[in-house]
């Protein structure tokens, strides 16, 4: 299925060689609002990733943990995104962040594999220590990449995906980053980015 998106989401050109790189390609996100769900089934349908990781809340824009009327909402709305998400031809990795309920997740999800924060999925002889937040792979050694999100945080050896969508090719271990769209951050509740 073809969207037409806005004009917003098509303003940033996606990189040439991330679109025609012979490489495997894997794509990490994070903290998704709904809003911006078209553009994540764009990208998937144009780059073709063979893995996608998700670390976590996504549905970014309902904070369940403080507000949990939202939960039918939020439900509705992480449904949409693991369709996407099951519907690609990736394998597909969700590490559950702290505003996504487990069991409506578990309820949920068909051919996608829910990973604990703090694990190691390898591919291709590549290691990746995943997690919600900095602090569950931090300490984490000998793993060629940490993946994580939830706050602007930087750490060595890390790929935050609130900052950008990241894509790790294989087997040159090169990492190429798509900016999320314009009002993310807006759309997740951040005010103010402090720091960039």
């Amino acid at each position: 299925m073809r969207l037409k998106l806005p004009s917003f989401l098509r303003r940033e050109k996606l990189p040439e060689a991330l679109i025609s790189a012979e490489e495997t390609k894997i794509m990490h996100l994070s903290d998704t609002p709904d809003n911006i769900y078209p553009f994540i089934l764009n990208l998937i349908e144009k780059i073709q990733p063979e893995y996608i990781i998700h670390t976590g809340d996504l549905a970014d824009n309902f904070k369940i943990e403080r507000r949990p009327e939202l939960k039918n909402r939020y439900e509705n709305s992480v449904k949409k995104l693991i369709q996407i998400l099951e519907n690609s031809k990736s394998e597909v990795y969700i590490v559950p962040g702290n505003e996504d309920d487990v069991d409506i997740l578990r309820r949920l999800v068909r051919k996608s594999r829910l990973t604990a924060p703090g694990s190691i999925i390898e591919i291709g002889g590549l290691k990746l220590a995943v997690g919600h937040s900095y602090r569950d792979v931090i300490n984490i050694k000998n793993v060629d990449f940490k993946l994580y999100g939830h706050n602007f945080r930087s750490i060595s050896g890390g790929l935050n995906g609130v900052l950008a969508i990241n894509f790790i090719l294989l087997p040159s271990k090169r990492i190429l980053k798509i900016k999320y769209p314009d009002g993310t951050n807006f759309e997740r509740g951040y005010k103010l980015m402090r720091g960039l």
